[in-house]
Protein backbone atom coordinates (compact mmCIF):
# COMPACT_ATOMS: atom_id res chain seq x y z
CA UNK A 1 0.00 0.00 0.00
CA UNK A 2 1.14 3.37 -0.80
CA UNK A 3 2.34 5.12 2.53
CA UNK A 4 1.92 8.88 1.31
CA UNK A 5 -0.62 10.82 3.62
CA UNK A 6 -1.53 13.19 0.93
CA UNK A 7 -4.37 12.57 -0.69
CA UNK A 8 -5.42 11.17 -4.63
CA UNK A 9 -7.69 13.97 -5.73
CA UNK A 10 -10.40 11.95 -7.79
CA UNK A 11 -12.73 13.46 -10.59
CA UNK A 12 -16.30 11.16 -10.66
CA UNK A 13 -18.12 10.84 -14.45
CA UNK A 14 -21.21 8.72 -15.24
CA UNK A 15 -22.27 8.99 -11.66
CA UNK A 16 -25.64 11.08 -10.80
CA UNK A 17 -25.83 12.86 -7.47
CA UNK A 18 -26.92 10.31 -5.15
CA UNK A 19 -23.98 7.22 -6.52
CA UNK A 20 -21.33 10.71 -6.59
CA UNK A 21 -22.63 11.27 -2.58
CA UNK A 22 -22.03 7.65 -1.99
CA UNK A 23 -18.16 7.70 -4.01
CA UNK A 24 -17.33 10.45 -1.25
CA UNK A 25 -18.57 8.76 1.72
CA UNK A 26 -17.01 5.56 0.48
CA UNK A 27 -13.35 6.90 -0.06
CA UNK A 28 -13.44 8.76 3.36
CA UNK A 29 -15.12 5.82 5.41
CA UNK A 30 -13.81 2.49 4.25
CA UNK A 31 -11.15 3.65 2.43
CA UNK A 32 -9.81 5.83 5.04
CA UNK A 33 -9.41 8.82 2.91
CA UNK A 34 -6.50 7.85 0.28
CA UNK A 35 -8.48 9.36 -2.07
CA UNK A 36 -10.96 12.83 -2.43
CA UNK A 37 -13.19 13.91 -4.83
CA UNK A 38 -12.14 16.64 -6.98
CA UNK A 39 -13.19 19.19 -9.48
CA UNK A 40 -12.13 17.91 -13.11
CA UNK A 41 -9.39 20.74 -13.27
CA UNK A 42 -7.30 19.60 -10.62
CA UNK A 43 -7.89 16.01 -10.25
CA UNK A 44 -5.21 13.39 -10.63
CA UNK A 45 -7.36 10.32 -11.75
CA UNK A 46 -10.89 9.81 -13.33
CA UNK A 47 -13.08 7.72 -11.87
CA UNK A 48 -15.85 6.04 -14.41
CA UNK A 49 -19.32 4.53 -13.35
CA UNK A 50 -18.58 2.25 -16.76
CA UNK A 51 -22.06 0.68 -16.70
CA UNK A 52 -23.91 4.43 -17.18
CA UNK A 53 -25.44 4.97 -20.57
CA UNK A 54 -22.69 7.22 -21.57
CA UNK A 55 -19.99 6.07 -20.10
CA UNK A 56 -17.88 4.23 -22.90
CA UNK A 57 -18.27 7.77 -24.82
CA UNK A 58 -17.00 9.51 -21.94
CA UNK A 59 -14.17 7.59 -21.42
CA UNK A 60 -12.75 7.16 -25.02
CA UNK A 61 -13.39 11.56 -24.74
CA UNK A 62 -10.72 11.10 -21.86
CA UNK A 63 -8.25 9.03 -23.50
CA UNK A 64 -8.12 10.78 -26.89
CA UNK A 65 -7.09 14.08 -24.61
CA UNK A 66 -3.69 12.20 -23.61
CA UNK A 67 -3.75 13.33 -20.47
CA UNK A 68 -1.51 10.28 -18.60
CA UNK A 69 -4.19 10.73 -16.07
CA UNK A 70 -4.95 6.91 -14.78
CA UNK A 71 -8.21 5.69 -15.22
CA UNK A 72 -10.41 3.43 -12.70
CA UNK A 73 -13.47 2.07 -14.39
CA UNK A 74 -16.19 0.56 -11.94
CA UNK A 75 -18.22 -2.24 -13.99
CA UNK A 76 -20.47 -5.32 -13.86
CA UNK A 77 -18.56 -6.98 -15.54
CA UNK A 78 -15.13 -8.78 -15.77
CA UNK A 79 -12.72 -6.48 -17.66
CA UNK A 80 -9.10 -6.08 -18.62
CA UNK A 81 -7.60 -3.08 -20.28
CA UNK A 82 -3.94 -1.63 -20.63
CA UNK A 83 -5.09 1.60 -20.06
CA UNK A 84 -7.97 1.36 -17.48
CA UNK A 85 -7.92 0.04 -14.04
CA UNK A 86 -11.29 -2.41 -13.87
CA UNK A 87 -12.95 -3.15 -10.73
CA UNK A 88 -15.90 -4.82 -10.54
CA UNK A 89 -19.02 -4.15 -8.94
CA UNK A 90 -19.92 -4.65 -5.82
CA UNK A 91 -16.58 -2.67 -5.36
CA UNK A 92 -14.81 -4.48 -2.27
CA UNK A 93 -12.70 -2.36 -0.01
CA UNK A 94 -9.47 -4.03 -1.01
CA UNK A 95 -9.87 -4.01 -4.41
CA UNK A 96 -10.77 -0.89 -4.60
CA UNK A 97 -7.60 0.73 -2.55
CA UNK A 98 -5.36 -1.62 -4.72
CA UNK A 99 -6.75 0.25 -7.89
CA UNK A 100 -6.12 3.51 -5.83
CA UNK A 101 -2.89 2.92 -4.49
CA UNK A 102 -1.57 1.98 -8.26
CA UNK A 103 -3.27 5.22 -9.70
CA UNK A 104 -1.47 7.11 -6.44
CA UNK A 105 2.00 5.85 -7.94
CA UNK A 106 1.26 6.42 -11.84
CA UNK A 107 1.24 10.43 -10.60
CA UNK A 108 4.27 10.59 -8.22
CA UNK A 109 6.06 8.77 -10.67
CA UNK A 110 4.59 11.57 -13.16
CA UNK A 111 5.41 14.77 -10.86
CA UNK A 112 8.97 12.98 -10.48
CA UNK A 113 9.31 12.97 -14.38
CA UNK A 114 8.20 16.15 -14.76
CA UNK A 115 10.13 18.37 -11.55
CA UNK A 116 13.86 16.67 -12.99
CA UNK A 117 14.70 19.02 -15.76
CA UNK A 118 15.35 17.23 -19.33
CA UNK A 119 18.38 17.53 -21.12
CA UNK A 120 17.93 20.23 -24.44
CA UNK A 121 19.30 18.45 -27.19
CA UNK A 122 20.24 21.02 -30.34
CA UNK A 123 18.16 20.89 -33.39
CA UNK A 124 19.27 19.55 -36.20
CA UNK A 125 19.03 21.41 -39.83
CA UNK A 126 17.06 19.02 -42.22
CA UNK A 127 19.31 17.43 -45.31
CA UNK A 128 18.26 19.91 -48.24
CA UNK A 129 17.60 16.68 -49.85
CA UNK A 130 14.46 16.32 -47.33
CA UNK A 131 11.15 17.85 -48.56
CA UNK A 132 9.00 18.85 -45.78
CA UNK A 133 5.07 18.15 -46.31
CA UNK A 134 1.78 20.57 -45.18
CA UNK A 135 0.68 17.74 -42.55
CA UNK A 136 -2.59 15.94 -44.03
CA UNK A 137 -5.77 16.89 -42.21
CA UNK A 138 -7.75 14.08 -40.71
CA UNK A 139 -10.48 12.67 -42.59
CA UNK A 140 -13.80 13.93 -41.36
CA UNK A 141 -16.49 11.45 -39.11
CA UNK A 142 -19.04 9.95 -41.12
CA UNK A 143 -22.21 11.71 -40.62
CA UNK A 144 -24.83 8.84 -41.49
CA UNK A 145 -24.03 5.89 -38.78
CA UNK A 146 -23.77 2.54 -40.01
CA UNK A 147 -26.55 -0.28 -39.45
CA UNK A 148 -24.55 -1.52 -36.25
CA UNK A 149 -24.10 1.49 -35.03
CA UNK A 150 -27.79 2.65 -35.49
CA UNK A 151 -28.88 -0.60 -34.26
CA UNK A 152 -26.68 -0.52 -31.38
CA UNK A 153 -27.96 3.27 -30.57
CA UNK A 154 -31.30 2.05 -30.08
CA UNK A 155 -30.15 -0.60 -27.96
CA UNK A 156 -28.90 1.73 -25.47
CA UNK A 157 -31.72 4.01 -25.56
CA UNK A 158 -33.59 1.18 -24.64
CA UNK A 159 -31.76 0.83 -21.71
CA UNK A 160 -31.99 3.93 -20.25
CA UNK A 161 -36.00 4.19 -20.67
CA UNK A 162 -35.59 1.01 -18.13
CA UNK A 163 -35.90 3.68 -15.37
CA UNK A 164 -36.88 1.02 -12.40
CA UNK A 165 -33.57 -0.64 -12.98
CA UNK A 166 -31.25 2.29 -12.86
CA UNK A 167 -32.76 4.37 -10.69
CA UNK A 168 -30.70 5.46 -7.89
CA UNK A 169 -30.94 4.36 -4.42
CA UNK A 170 -33.82 5.48 -2.02
CA UNK A 171 -32.40 6.14 1.72
CA UNK A 172 -35.06 5.96 4.85
CA UNK A 173 -34.39 7.37 8.15
CA UNK A 174 -35.56 6.75 11.53
CA UNK A 175 -38.64 8.48 11.53
CA UNK A 176 -40.05 6.96 8.43
CA UNK A 177 -38.60 3.41 8.92
CA UNK A 178 -41.45 2.09 10.75
CA UNK A 179 -44.15 3.86 8.25
CA UNK A 180 -42.45 2.31 5.45
CA UNK A 181 -41.17 -1.24 6.58
CA UNK A 182 -44.25 -1.96 8.95
CA UNK A 183 -43.98 -3.86 12.12
CA UNK A 184 -45.49 -7.61 13.12
CA UNK A 185 -48.07 -7.56 15.79
CA UNK A 186 -47.09 -9.03 19.33
CA UNK A 187 -43.38 -9.07 18.95
CA UNK A 188 -41.33 -6.60 20.09
CA UNK A 189 -38.16 -6.76 17.88
CA UNK A 190 -36.30 -4.60 19.71
CA UNK A 191 -36.33 -6.64 22.71
CA UNK A 192 -33.63 -8.83 23.15
CA UNK A 193 -36.05 -11.29 25.75
CA UNK A 194 -37.48 -11.47 22.56
CA UNK A 195 -34.91 -12.24 19.63
CA UNK A 196 -35.67 -15.81 19.76
CA UNK A 197 -39.28 -15.29 17.79
CA UNK A 198 -38.36 -12.14 16.16
CA UNK A 199 -37.28 -14.04 12.62
CA UNK A 200 -39.18 -14.83 9.68
CA UNK A 201 -38.98 -17.93 7.06
CA UNK A 202 -38.67 -16.22 3.29
CA UNK A 203 -39.95 -19.04 2.23
CA UNK A 204 -43.34 -18.24 3.51
CA UNK A 205 -43.25 -15.15 1.57
CA UNK A 206 -43.23 -13.30 -2.31
CA UNK A 207 -40.05 -12.85 -1.60
CA UNK A 208 -38.70 -16.56 -1.21
CA UNK A 209 -40.88 -17.80 -4.39
CA UNK A 210 -39.48 -15.23 -6.51
CA UNK A 211 -35.51 -16.34 -5.35
CA UNK A 212 -36.80 -19.92 -5.95
CA UNK A 213 -38.38 -19.43 -9.29
CA UNK A 214 -35.07 -17.24 -10.61
CA UNK A 215 -32.77 -19.80 -9.75
CA UNK A 216 -35.05 -22.09 -11.89
CA UNK A 217 -35.02 -19.60 -14.76
CA UNK A 218 -31.00 -19.21 -14.38
CA UNK A 219 -30.65 -23.11 -14.12
CA UNK A 220 -33.06 -23.83 -17.43
CA UNK A 221 -31.37 -20.48 -19.23
CA UNK A 222 -35.39 -19.74 -20.06
CA UNK A 223 -37.34 -16.61 -19.60
CA UNK A 224 -40.14 -17.90 -17.42
CA UNK A 225 -43.24 -16.21 -15.99
CA UNK A 226 -44.39 -16.43 -12.28
CA UNK A 227 -48.00 -16.45 -12.14
CA UNK A 228 -49.53 -15.59 -8.43
CA UNK A 229 -53.06 -14.84 -9.16
CA UNK A 230 -52.26 -11.05 -9.86
CA UNK A 231 -50.04 -9.37 -12.55
CA UNK A 232 -47.64 -11.79 -14.14
CA UNK A 233 -43.63 -11.01 -12.92
CA UNK A 234 -41.64 -12.15 -15.64
CA UNK A 235 -38.08 -13.10 -15.25
CA UNK A 236 -34.98 -12.59 -17.99
CA UNK A 237 -32.21 -14.91 -16.27
CA UNK A 238 -29.38 -14.03 -19.05
CA UNK A 239 -29.99 -10.20 -18.41
CA UNK A 240 -30.83 -10.35 -14.66
CA UNK A 241 -33.77 -8.87 -14.54
CA UNK A 242 -37.04 -8.26 -13.97
CA UNK A 243 -40.46 -7.26 -15.20
CA UNK A 244 -43.52 -6.54 -13.16
CA UNK A 245 -45.96 -3.56 -13.42
CA UNK A 246 -46.56 -3.20 -10.04
CA UNK A 247 -46.41 0.23 -8.07
CA UNK A 248 -44.04 -0.07 -4.87
CA UNK A 249 -46.81 0.91 -2.70
CA UNK A 250 -49.02 -2.05 -3.88
CA UNK A 251 -45.73 -4.51 -3.81
CA UNK A 252 -44.97 -3.56 -0.34
CA UNK A 253 -48.34 -4.41 1.35
CA UNK A 254 -47.93 -7.49 -1.04
CA UNK A 255 -44.20 -8.51 0.15
CA UNK A 256 -45.38 -8.54 3.86
CA UNK A 257 -48.28 -11.27 3.48
CA UNK A 258 -47.42 -14.36 4.23
CA UNK A 259 -48.42 -16.37 0.82
CA UNK A 260 -47.89 -20.17 2.71
CA UNK A 261 -50.43 -18.77 4.96
CA UNK A 262 -53.16 -18.14 2.18
CA UNK A 263 -54.40 -20.92 0.22
CA UNK A 264 -56.48 -18.58 -2.06
CA UNK A 265 -53.58 -17.89 -4.18
CA UNK A 266 -52.01 -20.39 -6.39
CA UNK A 267 -48.22 -19.97 -7.59
CA UNK A 268 -47.25 -21.42 -10.59
CA UNK A 269 -44.24 -20.94 -13.45
CA UNK A 270 -44.84 -20.87 -16.60
CA UNK A 271 -41.93 -20.91 -19.64
CA UNK A 272 -42.25 -18.27 -22.15
CA UNK A 273 -41.19 -18.07 -25.90
CA UNK A 274 -38.75 -15.57 -26.07
CA UNK A 275 -39.90 -14.70 -29.63
CA UNK A 276 -43.28 -14.44 -28.44
CA UNK A 277 -44.78 -10.82 -28.84
CA UNK A 278 -45.89 -10.90 -25.21
CA UNK A 279 -42.89 -9.86 -24.22
CA UNK A 280 -42.64 -6.83 -25.50
CA UNK A 281 -43.20 -4.51 -22.70
CA UNK A 282 -43.29 -1.28 -21.20
CA UNK A 283 -39.32 -0.44 -20.13
CA UNK A 284 -39.99 1.22 -17.14
CA UNK A 285 -41.34 -1.88 -15.38
CA UNK A 286 -38.11 -3.61 -15.72
CA UNK A 287 -36.13 -4.01 -12.24
CA UNK A 288 -32.45 -5.09 -11.64
CA UNK A 289 -33.22 -8.86 -9.60
CA UNK A 290 -31.09 -7.63 -6.64
CA UNK A 291 -32.28 -4.36 -5.91
CA UNK A 292 -36.17 -5.78 -6.57
CA UNK A 293 -35.16 -8.78 -3.97
CA UNK A 294 -32.97 -6.47 -1.56
CA UNK A 295 -36.63 -4.33 -1.53
CA UNK A 296 -39.08 -7.38 -0.94
CA UNK A 297 -36.33 -9.05 1.70
CA UNK A 298 -37.03 -5.41 3.91
CA UNK A 299 -40.51 -5.47 3.73
CA UNK A 300 -41.04 -9.52 4.14
CA UNK A 301 -38.73 -9.24 7.26
CA UNK A 302 -40.08 -6.06 8.82
CA UNK A 303 -36.97 -5.88 11.00
CA UNK A 304 -36.92 -9.10 11.35
CA UNK A 305 -33.51 -11.59 10.90
CA UNK A 306 -34.08 -14.96 8.39
CA UNK A 307 -34.64 -17.79 10.71
CA UNK A 308 -32.01 -19.64 8.98
CA UNK A 309 -29.47 -17.74 11.03
CA UNK A 310 -28.66 -17.91 14.71
CA UNK A 311 -28.92 -15.11 16.71
CA UNK A 312 -26.36 -15.97 18.78
CA UNK A 313 -23.95 -16.94 16.32
CA UNK A 314 -21.82 -14.34 15.02
CA UNK A 315 -22.26 -13.42 11.25
CA UNK A 316 -20.13 -11.69 8.47
CA UNK A 317 -20.11 -9.85 5.23
CA UNK A 318 -18.50 -11.37 2.46
CA UNK A 319 -18.57 -8.03 0.18
CA UNK A 320 -19.73 -4.63 0.33
CA UNK A 321 -23.39 -3.80 -1.42
CA UNK A 322 -24.02 -2.01 -4.10
CA UNK A 323 -25.98 0.96 -2.25
CA UNK A 324 -25.92 3.09 -5.16
CA UNK A 325 -29.13 1.44 -6.51
CA UNK A 326 -30.42 -0.46 -3.56
CA UNK A 327 -33.18 0.74 -0.64
CA UNK A 328 -30.56 2.21 1.91
CA UNK A 329 -32.46 1.79 5.24
CA UNK A 330 -31.15 3.28 8.21
CA UNK A 331 -27.29 2.76 9.52
CA UNK A 332 -26.87 0.41 6.72
CA UNK A 333 -23.69 1.73 5.72
CA UNK A 334 -22.81 1.96 9.23
CA UNK A 335 -23.42 -1.92 9.69
CA UNK A 336 -21.51 -2.72 6.34
CA UNK A 337 -18.81 -0.69 7.10
CA UNK A 338 -18.52 -2.47 11.16
CA UNK A 339 -18.95 -6.58 9.34
CA UNK A 340 -16.71 -5.98 7.05
CA UNK A 341 -14.18 -5.58 9.42
CA UNK A 342 -15.01 -9.01 11.09
CA UNK A 343 -17.84 -11.59 12.49
CA UNK A 344 -19.94 -10.39 14.79
CA UNK A 345 -23.15 -11.29 16.40
CA UNK A 346 -26.37 -9.14 15.53
CA UNK A 347 -26.68 -7.94 18.96
CA UNK A 348 -23.53 -6.62 19.39
CA UNK A 349 -23.93 -4.98 16.06
CA UNK A 350 -26.22 -2.89 17.72
CA UNK A 351 -24.23 -2.21 20.61
CA UNK A 352 -21.24 -1.41 18.89
CA UNK A 353 -23.16 1.02 16.67
CA UNK A 354 -25.43 2.17 19.94
CA UNK A 355 -28.69 1.63 17.38
CA UNK A 356 -31.98 -0.42 17.08
CA UNK A 357 -31.99 -3.80 16.73
CA UNK A 358 -34.46 -4.15 14.07
CA UNK A 359 -32.56 -1.83 11.87
CA UNK A 360 -29.17 -4.48 11.73
CA UNK A 361 -31.82 -7.12 11.07
CA UNK A 362 -33.44 -5.64 8.01
CA UNK A 363 -30.52 -5.27 6.90
CA UNK A 364 -28.83 -8.40 7.64
CA UNK A 365 -32.17 -9.80 5.95
CA UNK A 366 -31.39 -7.90 2.34
CA UNK A 367 -28.47 -8.57 2.86
CA UNK A 368 -28.84 -12.36 3.24
CA UNK A 369 -31.01 -12.67 0.52
CA UNK A 370 -28.40 -11.47 -2.02
CA UNK A 371 -26.10 -13.95 -0.25
CA UNK A 372 -23.87 -11.06 0.94
CA UNK A 373 -24.05 -12.54 4.64
CA UNK A 374 -22.62 -15.50 6.05
CA UNK A 375 -22.76 -17.03 9.43
CA UNK A 376 -19.54 -17.60 10.69
CA UNK A 377 -18.94 -21.24 11.22
CA UNK A 378 -14.69 -20.92 10.08
CA UNK A 379 -11.94 -21.60 12.83
CA UNK A 380 -10.77 -18.63 11.72
CA UNK A 381 -13.82 -16.41 12.44
CA UNK A 382 -13.18 -17.18 16.16
CA UNK A 383 -9.55 -16.46 16.38
CA UNK A 384 -10.32 -12.85 17.17
CA UNK A 385 -12.27 -11.25 18.72
CA UNK A 386 -14.16 -7.85 17.99
CA UNK A 387 -13.05 -4.94 19.59
CA UNK A 388 -14.20 -4.61 22.94
CA UNK A 389 -17.64 -1.98 22.56
CA UNK A 390 -16.75 1.61 24.23
CA UNK A 391 -19.45 3.73 25.81
CA UNK A 392 -21.25 6.14 23.95
CA UNK A 393 -19.03 9.57 25.00
CA UNK A 394 -23.07 11.07 24.62
CA UNK A 395 -24.62 10.73 27.01
CA UNK A 396 -28.04 11.55 27.82
CA UNK A 397 -29.10 14.27 30.95
CA UNK A 398 -31.10 11.03 32.58
CA UNK A 399 -27.88 8.57 32.00
CA UNK A 400 -25.63 11.14 33.67
CA UNK A 401 -27.86 12.16 36.70
CA UNK A 402 -27.86 8.04 37.22
CA UNK A 403 -24.67 7.85 37.32
CA UNK A 404 -24.44 10.50 39.98
CA UNK A 405 -26.79 8.97 42.25
CA UNK A 406 -25.22 5.70 41.97
CA UNK A 407 -21.79 7.54 42.84
CA UNK A 408 -23.13 9.22 45.67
Amino acid sequence: MNKSKKPLKVALHAMDDRSSKLMKMYLQGPCEGIAVVANDRDAECDIFDADSANAKKLIDARLAMNTHRPIIALSLQERKEETIFYIKKPVKIDDMLAALDKAKSIVEAQTSAVAKPEKKVPEQPLPASVETKKPVPLPQLQATPTPQAQKKTNLDTDEQKKTSKHQAAMQLNEKSFGAFIGNVPGIDVNDPQQFAKANYNPKDYFQGYVESAFKVCEAKGQIRQLNVGWNPLIMFPHSHEIWFDVDDKQLRAFAGLALSNNRDIKISITPLDPNSSTLVRALDKFHAIDAFVWKLACWASKGRYPAALDINSPVYLKRWPNFTRLLVTPHAMRIAALLVQGPRTMSNVAQALNIKPQYVFVFISAAYALGLVGQAKRKADALVLPPEIQPNKKQGLLSRIIQKLRGN
